[in-house]
């Protein structure tokens, strides 16, 4: 066990948490700075939180109470982010850290780099790179800005190195480290909940339409799928008819399950004797499904990630996506939203297996172990350049 403790007392960071996907990144990411005596501030934003998700997420994956809850909430983007920074400035301020530490691309990672830069703080962003080339994402734009303001970048594939240098970012900034949301993966694939327990807790009156042709396994949520009515009724059509070969199971997301309501689509889904409609569902049961299931329909990023390390079949419906290393190296096929392209796709699936794909090089279970290696060798020597300019 290494120690940070010098000069100035133990390393502290700040980091940051603010929606569901960042939970399964920031958990290894705590465990492997803790490990190396890193003091740390877990701060939750409160962009999506409640008492369920506290239990579904922070329990499941062992992530302490948070030491501060912002407490911002739903709004605008413009809102949202503008609040996180108004929220989050005060706490940096007296807490005054070694680093503040974000993950991934929301709106929380983008506000609190923003104010941790203005006040003279490094910044360290964890998934680094991504890039979908879609400026009519959210996420792009968070992603581009808070890369531009960090200090120390990791990225989870090697085209995240190529993408920050043709922006511009040194190289030396930038580390290699692998994908800590599959250490969270790794770790807990052993305690994934079964396909029966997940239905009696979940949809009991469902767990017959699983016989033996398995399953697939559906999460929708892009505002580009569920937002547009014409869109999102064809997604529905051919989900129906996708089911008549395998069952599908799909656990609706808030805002989907709204866009369903109101466009009148749900009550077809639920006639449908081959869908079995689920609520949000915890980290063990989702990643329990994904695992045994026969493909994955998404339009998650993480959900990419998580069905190449699993080695399942996993048909993407969007138009681009912002880890590519998931269709060279790994089981994801870009579809988009054209009924025929997916069911192509989805028939070849059936017949042939799908892409076999490989785990991609250090999504190993252990980049989050890098990360706090690079970070706390990183401050040490901050530390030290500072003491010898005193």
């Amino acid at each position: 066990m290494s120690s940070s403790a010098g000069a100035g007392g133990p390393l502290r960071i700040i980091c940051i948490v603010g929606a569901r996907p960042n939970f399964m990144k920031i958990a290894p990411v705590l465990r492997a700075l803790k490990a190396r005596g890193v003091e740390t501030m877990l701060v939750h934003t409160g962009q999506h939180y409640d008492q369920v998700m506290k239990e579904d997420f922070f329990d499941q994956l062992g992530i302490p109470t948070p030491d501060v809850d912002l407490e911002v909430g739903s709004a605008s983007h413009a809102q949202q982010t503008a609040e996180i920074m108004k929220r989050f400035e005060p706490v940096l301020l007296e807490d005054r850290p070694d680093a503040v530490l974000v993950v991934g691309d929301v709106n929380s990672t983008i506000a609190c780099a923003l104010v941790a830069v203005k006040e003279h703080v490094p910044v360290v962003h964890v998934e680094a790179g991504l890039r979908s080339f879609d400026r009519y994402m959210p996420e792009e734009i968070n992603r581009i800005l808070t890369d531009q303001l960090s200090d120390l970048l990791f990225t989870t594939e090697e085209a995240g190195a190529a993408n920050l240098q043709a922006e511009g970012i040194p190289r030396s900034r930038v580390h290699y480290v692998g994908n800590v949301m599959i250490d969270t993966l790794k770790a807990n694939l052993d305690r994934a909940s079964r396909l029966e327990d997940v239905m009696q807790r979940h949809a009991p009156g469902a767990l017959s339409l699983v016989g033996e042709a398995g399953y697939s396994l559906l999460t929708l949520h892009r505002p580009s799928n569920v937002d547009d009515p014409e869109v999102l009724a064809g997604l529905v059509d051919t989900l129906i008819g996708l089911a008549e070969k395998v069952p599908v199971i799909f656990p609706m997301h808030p805002r989907t399950h709204a866009r369903l309501e109101s466009g009148g689509l749900i009550v077809r889904l639920e006639a449908s004797d081959h869908v079995a409609l689920l609520p949000p569902l915890p980290y063990l049961d989702l990643l329990g499904l994904m695992a045994n299931a026969r493909y994955v329909l998404t339009d998650s990023g993480g959900i990419q990630e998580e069905t190449t390390a699993l080695g399942v079949p996993c048909v993407t419906l969007r138009e681009n996506t912002e880890r590519p290393i998931t269709v060279t190296e790994g089981t994801n096929e870009i579809v988009g939203t054209s009924s025929t392209r997916i069911q192509e796709v989805v028939e070849n699936i059936l017949e042939t297996g799908g892409k076999s794909g490989r785990v991609p090089e250090f999504w190993d279970g252990r980049a989050a172990d890098r990360v706090a290696e690079v970070v706390e060798a990183w401050l040490v020597d901050r530390r030290r350049v500072g003491s010898a300019r005193a």
